[in-house]
């Protein structure tokens, strides 16, 4: 049997938008997003992929707009209709504002399509495939009135009620857990955060305090894998049973400039043995171009540009970051450099650190106690001209007299 596991898909993060896609209508941006998830689909169809399990948050948004639902859905659909079994977690993005309205993805489960499974509760779904059946238990991501009442936390402060819940959790995926056959392969499928899971751009998405469980609490022999969705970095937690986050599909910002991106697929025998590959996807690139300008450079936007030049920009997110002595400033042409990433994807910005520099001073002397010629000589000795320092004395001096003379 092989699964195909990924997560986090964030339909609506349109951030670093180079524009809109004139021939469909849509930003740039949503294109990448979508191109991610037509490699997922298009792996799954050429792949002989027996299920395809989303490990939740289809979009940025908990009321995504018409058309973001209208591409995930023919997408699915697509899966679907080939005869591929598509099992969809609702994660925290998938969640409405209130109580009694719909998740994002409840619209496939009202509407029953065929070889489509919504888990939206906790429970044991048995699946039919191709190539037999297999239990998935369905962790998604927990409504806090849902799973406590509002007597039980009314005098708890808000760790205390994560515990809570934490506890709750555990107990009732310890209940189905003691439900599974076991003469069937099983997978947990969480839209989680583990303790021991390593964050990735998801810290700026977070809506509210996150509830954490222990590895240990998901890892149990009674999975063949355990399939996890939430946290945006990809990463293996554990071996016995595997447990795994897929990550996000694509990058959102530049925290991810050096995490792959991409989906596992998932393959377990008949001796219930499992192998499990991460199969990259085509993501944008995020690319930070440090310059340090030191002082000596001639012209220092020649230098910018010769540097910016020495990069690959295609279809990349650019950010320039210039760091430079108070005096260069505005020796810097920033529409030069503008000119210059226009090969880019997008430039997201061009920043100056600009460093103030320390006057010299005439160490031990007195300006009091100075004639003129002599304060002109310490002058030069500590700004160490490039002229004939004599030549230039001797100029000071005659000036000196002649003005001396007119007095």
């Amino acid at each position: 049997m092989r699964i195909l596991h990924f997560a986090d898909l964030h339909l609506g993060v349109e951030n670093y938008n180079a524009g809109i896609n004139p021939e469909t209508g849509l930003s740039l941006r949503l294109h990448d997003f979508l191109s991610a998830l037509d490699e997922v689909v298009d792996y799954a169809l050429n792949n002989d992929v027996d299920l395809v399990l989303f490990c939740g948050d289809a979009y940025k948004s908990r009321e995504p707009s018409p058309t973001h639902q209208r591409e995930f859905a023919r997408r699915i659909w697509k899966l679907a209709s080939s005869g591929i079994s598509v099992f969809l977690l609702t994660g925290n993005h998938d969640l409405p504002n209130a109580i009694g309205r719909a998740t994002t993805v409840e619209i496939f489960k009202t509407l029953s399509i065929s070889n489509v499974i919504v888990g939206n509760t906790i429970g044991t779904y048995r699946i039919d495939t191709k190539n037999g059946t297999i239990q998935v238990v369905a962790l998604p991501w927990a409504r806090r009135s849902a799973i406590l009442s509002r007597e039980s936390t009314r005098n708890l402060s808000a760790e205390d009620v994560n515990k809570e819940l934490e506890s709750r959790l555990t107990g009732l995926l310890q209940d189905e857990i003691a439900g599974l056959d076991a003469t069937i392969p099983a997978i947990l499928a969480a839209h989680v955060t583990l303790a021991n899971a390593k964050y990735g751009s998801e810290r700026g998405m977070i809506m509210g305090s996150d509830y954490r469980l222990l590895q240990s609490v998901v890892a149990n022999p009674a999975f063949d894998y355990v399939a996890l969705g939430h946290i945006h970095k990809k990463q293996l937690l554990g071996q016995n049973p595997p447990v795994v986050y897929a990550g996000s599909l694509q990058r959102i910002d530049f925290s991810e400039v050096d995490d792959d991106k991409g989906f596992y697929i998932v393959d377990i025998d008949k001796a219930r043995k499992v192998h499990f590959d991460f199969v990259p996807v085509k993501a944008r690139r995020f690319l930070t171009i440090n310059i340090e300008l030191g002082g000596q450079e001639v012209s220092p936007t020649e230098t910018v540009l010769k540097i910016i030049s020495g990069y690959d920009l295609a279809d990349a997110i650019v950010r320039v970051q210039i760091s430079m002595p108070e005096r260069l400033a505005k020796d810097i042409d920033d529409s030069a450099v503008r000119k210059v990433l226009k090969g880019a994807f997008h430039i997201a910005s061009v920043s100056r650190d600009v460093s103030r520099e320390r006057r010299p001073r005439l160490s031990g002397l007195s300006p009091e106690g100075l004639q003129p010629l002599d304060a002109l000589k310490a002058y030069y000795e500590a700004k160490k001209p490039a002229l004939d320092v004599d030549l230039l004395m001797e100029y000071g001096r005659r000036m000196l007299e002649e003005s001396q003379d007119k007095g």
